[in-house]
C-alpha cells in the first residue's frame, strides 16, 4: 500500500511543479477573470466620445421630434446638429472628420418619415440603429394620429400580452429559476467536459511516455502495475481537483465582486445540493473515463499512437457534452431521461436533470449506482489489462491488443 501512495505523491507533485501546469493554471485563471469581468473590460476600451450627426431636415418638421425622442430613449452619445446647407457641404464635413455622419430626413408618398444615413463606413451599427429606432417611434406616432388613435390607445395597442407560465408540479422551478439554473448548469457541464478530457488524456500520455522511454520496466520492479495504475489515476485526480479549486475560487470571487453578473447568474441563491451533485458527478465522471484512459494508455508503446487509441473514448465524452447541450432546452424529453442512466453519459446528463428538474431520489441513486458499478468493473478489468499491457511493446494496431495484454497477465 505504501508503494501506491508513493506513486500517487510522485505523480501529483511532479505534475504540480511542472511548468506546463503552472502556465496552464495562470492562463486559465486569467481567462476566467477576463470572462467574469467582460462587461468592465468592454467599458474600459469602449469609445465614449459623443458622435456628432448632422441633420438635413427637408420637411422642416422632423428634427425637433427626433431630438426629443433620442432624449426620451436616453441616448446620450449622439449629438444632433441641424444643418441647413447643401448636401455637398455636409459630405465634405463628414469626409474631413468634423462629423461622424449626416442624415437626410423627408416624407415618403404616404407623408410618413423616411431617412438616409451617410457616413464614411457603415461598420458602426449602433448609431444608425439608434436613429432608426427613434424615427420609427415618430413614424408610429404620426401613423396612429392619421387614423385617429389617441396616445392611450396607442400604448394599449403595443402593450405586451399577459402570458403567465404556471408549473403545476409541486416545488417546480419558476421560469426565472430555470434560466438561472440553465446558465449555472452550462458552466459546470463545460467544466466537467474540459477537465475530464484534459486530465484523462494526461493519464494516457503519462503511461505512454514512461513506456516509450523504457522507464516502465524499472517501475514494475519497484511497484506492481495495479498500484501504478491507481496511483496515477488518483494522483492526476488530486491534481485536477487542485487546479479546479484554484479556478473555482478565482471565478467565484470575481463573480461575487461583479454585482451585475451575480444577479444574472443567481449566485446568491445557488442550492447547496447543486454544488454537491456537481462535485459527485465530476468525480465519478473523471474516475470512469480515467480508468478507460489508463487501460488504453497501457496498450500503446509510442506517444504517436495515443490519439488513435483514445479517439473512441474522446467521442463518448464529446457525445455526452452535445447531448447535454441539447438537454438544456429540453430536459424532460425521454431521450434525455434514458441517457441519464447510461454510465458514459450520466455524469453530464443526470447532473443536467438534477440541476434543472425535481428528479426523484431513486433515479439519482440508480444513476450513481450504475456509475459506481461501471467504474468498479473497468477498474477491475482495466487493472488486469494494465498489468499485461505495460509489458507490451511494438506498434499498437487495434483493441485486439487487449486480448494479448490479458494473456500476458496470466503468465
Amino acid at each position: 500500500m505504501n508503494k501506491f501512495w508513493i506513486v500517487l505523491a510522485h505523480t501529483y507533485f511532479t505534475k504540480l511543479k511542472s511548468k506546463s501546469f503552472m502556465i496552464t493554471t495562470i492562463i486559465t485563471a486569467l481567462l476566467v477573470l477576463g470572462l467574469t469581468n467582460l462587461n468592465h473590460i468592454i467599458e474600459l476600451f469602449s469609445d465614449e466620445e459623443t458622435k456628432t450627426v448632422a441633420v438635413i431636415d427637408k420637411t422642416g418638421e422632423l428634427y425637433e421630434p427626433l431630438e426629443e425622442q433620442l432624449k426620451t430613449d436616453g441616448e446620450k452619445d449622439i449629438d444632433l446638429r441641424m444643418f441647413k446647407g447643401a448636401e455637398d457641404k455636409a459630405k465634405e464635413k463628414v469626409q474631413n472628420g468634423e462629423w461622424q455622419a449626416y442624415v437626410v430626413l423627408g416624407y415618403d408618398d404616404k407623408q410618413l418619415p423616411k431617412a438616409a444615413y451617410y457616413a464614411m463606413t457603415v461598420a458602426d451599427s449602433d448609431t444608425p440603429l439608434q436613429l432608426e429606432q427613434a424615427l420609427q417611434q415618430i413614424k408610429t406616432t404620426l401613423a396612429t394620429a392619421k387614423i385617429g388613435l389617441s396616445t392611450e390607445q396607442v400604448k394599449e395597442l403595443y402593450e405586451p400580452v399577459v402570458f403567465e407560465k404556471v408549473a403545476l408540479e409541486k416545488n417546480a422551478k419558476t421560469e426565472e429559476e430555470l434560466n438561472q439554473a440553465r446558465l449555472l448548469v452550462y458552466i459546470l457541464l463545460f467544466a466537467i467536459y474540459i477537465f475530464v478530457f484534459m486530465y484523462g488524456t494526461m493519464i494516457v500520455m503519462e503511461v505512454a511516455t514512461e513506456k516509450s522511454s523504457r522507464i516502465m520496466e524499472i517501475l514494475i520492479s519497484s511497484a506492481s502495475p495495479v498500484q501504478q495504475m491507481f496511483g496515477k489515476i488518483f494522483g492526476v485526480a488530486l491534481l485536477s481537483l487542485t487546479q479546479f479549486s484554484i479556478l473555482f475560487v478565482i471565478g467565484y470571487t470575481s463573480i461575487k465582486e461583479n454585482g451585475e453578473l451575480t444577479a444574472i447568474l443567481g449566485f446568491e441563491q445557488i442550492p447547496v445540493a447543486t454544488i454537491a451533485y456537481a462535485i459527485v458527478f465530476f468525480l465519478l465522471g473523471y474516475f470512469l473515463y480515467a480508468t478507460l484512459f489508463a487501460l488504453l494508455g497501457s496498450l500503446v508503446s509510442r506517444i504517436e499512437e495515443v490519439q488513435q487509441m483514445i479517439t473512441p473514448v474522446n467521442l463518448l465524452v464529446i457525445a455526452a457534452f452535445f447531448i447535454a447541450m441539447f438537454g438544456l432546452n429540453n430536459p424532460e424529453v425521454p431521450f434525455i431521461t434514458v441517457t441519464s442512466f447510461i454510465p458514459f453519459f450520466a455524469p453530464m446528463i443526470m447532473f443536467l436533470r438534477v440541476g434543472m428538474l425535481n428528479v426523484p431520489m431513486w433515479e439519482i441513486a440508480l444513476s450513481i449506482g450504475l456509475l459506481v458499478a461501471t467504474i468498479s468493473f473497468f477498474a477491475y478489468f482495466g487493472a488486469k489489462v494494465y498489468r499485461g499491457g505495460v509489458l507490451m511493446y511494438g506498434k499498437s494496431t487495434s483493441f485486439k491488443d487487449i486480448k494479448k495484454a490479458l494473456q500476458l497477465t496470466k503468465k
